[in-house]
C-alpha cells in the first residue's frame, strides 16, 4: 500500500524544521521519498492521495509513560476516602482501582485510551501496566486494543510485591510470557509490527530482592528493558535508604537492572549523583509534570542534568501538546533556567526510545523512517520556522489542529474520522465504568 501527502509543511522537533510546499510518498510501514511534485506508481484500490493544503504535517507524538488501565478512572464516583499524602492516594485510589479491574473493563480501557492517544496526535505510547485480579493474559488485551486501533504500544506488568509473593511471581510470568508471544510471532512473520514488551516493576518500595532478581533474569532471558517507577515520592527513597541503606539507583543498578533499554519513571527525589549514574548507564528518565502536580509529590529543578529525559502522561491521558505545556510552566514557576526549546528536545526524545524498543527509525520526516505521520490544521498568525518550533507548541498548539494520523504506514484516523464506529465504544466503556468504580467500592483500602 502507497499514501501520498501532497503540498504539506513539515515540521520536525529535534533538530527543529520547517519545510514547505513538499510531498512525503510512504510505501508500507516507511517514508520512502519526499520532494516535489511526487506521484505514485502501480496505483491501485489500496492506495491514498491526501492533500494537504500547506497544512502542517509532523512525526507522531510519543507518550513516553501511560498506564492504560486509567482509561476508566475519568470522574470517577467511588468513595475515595481520604487522601492527605501520596501513599494515601495510592491505597485509597490507585491501588483499588487497579484491584477492581478486569478484563471487560481493561479491553474498554485501552480502547479509550488508544483512540483518545490518536485523536491527540499521539501515534505511540509507552504503557506500564496493573490488575492484581487479572494478571494473566492482561497485557494480550492491551495488545488487542491498540492493534484494533491502529496505535502503537509497547507495555509490560508492574510486578509489585503488595499482593504477596504469589502475586509478585504472577506478574514476572506475565512479563515473560508476553514478550515471548511477540517473539513467536516475529518468527512466524505475523508480528503487526505495532506492539512490543518491556519488563516492568510497580516502584523499588514494593520490590523485594527477590522481584530484582527475578526482573532481572527476565530482562536477561527477553532481550527487554526494564520500566519502573521510582524516587516519585520522597517515601520512596527513606523505605530504600532504612529497608536496604542503599539509595535507589545504586540499588537498581546492583541487579543489573540499569541499561540504554531502561525507562525510569518521574525520579522527583534523585540526587545529582544519581541522575549521574544514570546517565552513564544510558538510561531514560521519563518526566510527568502534571501526575507530579495533581499528586503534589514535589519537583526538582535537577531535570537538566538527565542525558535522557522524555515526556509522558503517568496515566493522565495521551495529549502531549498539554504535558509539554505543563512541563515548561512548572519548570518556569520553580526557577528553572530551561527554555520551551528544551523540553521540545524531551518531547522528541521519545522517538529515541521507540528506536531502542523497536529497532527502526523514528521521528524524522526522512525516507526510511517509520510512517508514523500527522497532518494538523495550525493556521499560525505568525511566522513558523525553526528557531521557534517549541514556543508555538507551548503557546499556540493544542491537540484540536490534529486532522489525520498515520501509524506504521496506515490511516488511522482521516479528517477526524476514524475508520471504525467509535459510538458503541464509548457507550459501552460508560457501562463498564460504572461497574468497575462500583466494584471500587467493595475493595478496602
Amino acid at each position: 500500500m502507497m499514501t501520498l501527502f501532497k503540498n504539506a509543511t513539515l515540521v520536525e522537533f529535534d533538530p527543529p524544521r520547517v519545510r514547505e510546499g513538499l510531498d512525503i510518498l510512504v510505501e508500507g510501514d516507511v517514508i520512502k521519498e519526499i520532494g516535489s511534485d511526487l506521484t505514485m506508481t502501480g496505483l491501485s484500490g489500496s492506495d491514498n492521495t491526501i492533500d494537504a493544503a500547506g497544512r502542517i504535517l509532523f512525526p507522531g507524538l510519543v507518550c513516553s509513560h501511560h498506564h492504560m488501565y486509567s482509561g476508566l478512572a475519568r470522574g470517577i464516583m467511588a468513595e475515595i476516602g481520604p487522601t492527605p499524602d501520596f501513599v494515601s492516594i495510592l491505597k485509597n485510589l490507585w491501588w483499588r482501582l487497579d484491584r477492581a479491574i478486569d478484563e471487560a473493563s481493561l479491553y474498554s480501557s485501552g480502547l479509550i485510551c488508544s483512540i483518545d492517544a490518536i485523536r491527540a496526535g499521539t501515534t505511540a505510547v509507552i504503557d506500564h501496566h496493573a490488575s492484581p485480579q487479572f494478571i494473566a493474559g492482561s497485557l494480550n488485551v492491551l495488545k488487542k486494543a491498540f492493534e484494533e486501533t491502529g496505535l502503537r504500544g509497547a507495555t509490560c506488568y508492574e510486578v509489585t510485591d503488595r499482593h504477596g509473593r504469589d502475586g509478585m511471581i504472577r506478574g514476572v510470568e506475565e512479563n515473560i510470557a508476553f514478550a515471548k508471544g511477540i517473539d513467536a510471532e516475529k518468527a512466524k512473520g505475523t508480528w503487526s509490527g505495532l506492539t512490543e514488551a518491556h519488563i516492568g516493576g510497580h516502584a523499588p518500595m514494593t520490590l523485594p530482592d527477590e522481584a530484582l532478581k527475578l526482573i532481572a533474569d527476565a530482562c536477561e532471558q527477553t532481550g527487554r528493558g526494564f520500566h519502573v517507577h521510582l524516587a516519585e515520592d520522597r517515601y520512596d527513597v527513606s523505605h530504600s535508604h532504612a529497608t536496604y541503606g542503599s539509595d535507589l539507583i545504586p540499588r537498581l543498578d546492583g541487579f543489573g537492572l540499569l541499561s540504554d533499554r531502561s525507562i525510569l519513571v518521574h525520579g522527583v527525589h534523585l540526587s545529582s549523583e544519581e541522575i549521574a549514574l544514570l546517565n552513564e548507564r544510558d538510561s531514560f528518565l521519563v518526566h510527568n509534570p502534571r501526575s507530579n502536580m495533581n499528586n503534589n509529590v514535589g519537583y526538582t529543578k535537577r531535570i537538566p542534568e538527565v542525558k535522557n529525559l522524555a515526556l509522558g502522561t503517568d496515566g493522565i491521558g495521551a495529549d502531549m501538546f498539554e504535558e509539554i505545556k505543563m512541563a515548561s510552566f512548572k519548570h518556569k514557576d520553580a526557577g528553572g533556567a530551561w527554555w520551551p526549546g528544551e523540553f521540545l528536545g524531551a518531547l522528541a526524545a521519545g522517538n529515541r526510545l521507540l528506536e531502542r524498543v523497536y529497532g527502526a527509525k523514528f521521528g524524522r520526516l526522512e525516507p526510511g523512517y517509520k510512517a508514523d505521520l500527522v497532518v494538523a490544521d495550525y493556521p499560525s498568525p505568525t511566522p513558523l520556522v525553526a528557531e521557534n518550533i517549541a514556543s508555538h507548541m507551548v503557546f499556540g498548539m493544542g491537540s484540536s489542529i490534529v486532522e489525520t494520523v498515520m501509524v506504521n504506514g496506515r490511516l488511522v484516523m482521516k479528517d477526524r474520522i476514524f475508520g471504525f464506529d467509535i459510538a458503541p465504544i464509548y457507550g459501552e466503556a460508560r457501562g463498564r465504568a460504572q461497574t468497575l468504580w462500583d466494584r471500587m467500592n467493595e475493595i478496602e483500602p
